[in-house]
């Protein structure tokens, strides 16, 4: 069972920054694509990010395109997500989620939280106008 844990939420001024976080003590980790949903209150978990194999790919919901930023650190089994330039409809609660790369033969990064294995607890953003 992997374990997730994600951390670097935290209150913002709009226009601000931050990075959050996604660790796991388990080196399986990086045979594993990583993903990055949010949840505002209210509303349904939706994706933010994706970052497959050693980050040669990565993929990216049309509305944090350009702001956002996802990377991993084989070494430290570490997701990173940097969120820049945060705007009041970016609050929300961050899960970063796994599954395992070759479950698919497609290859292509899921942005369907079904598809996602395992699931940390969530990290609250809070952007302020």
């Amino acid at each position: 069972q992997m374990q997730l844990r994600e951390s670097g939420g935290g209150l913002v001024q709009a226009g601000g920054s931050l990075r959050l976080s996604c660790t796991t003590s388990i080196g399986a980790f990086n045979n594993y694509a990583v993903g990055w949903f949010r949840q505002a209150q209210g509303k349904e978990r939706e994706f933010v990010a994706a970052v497959g194999l050693r980050g040669m790919t990565t993929r990216y919901q049309d509305a944090v395109q350009g702001r956002f930023a996802v990377s991993r650190d084989s070494i430290d089994y570490t997701v990173y997500l940097q969120m820049n330039n945060l705007k009041p409809e970016d609050t929300a609660i961050y899960y970063c989620a796994a599954y395992f790369y070759y479950k698919t033969t497609t290859y292509t990064l899921s942005d369907s939280p079904p598809y996602y294995d395992f699931w940390g607890q969530g990290t609250q953003v809070t952007v302020s106008s």
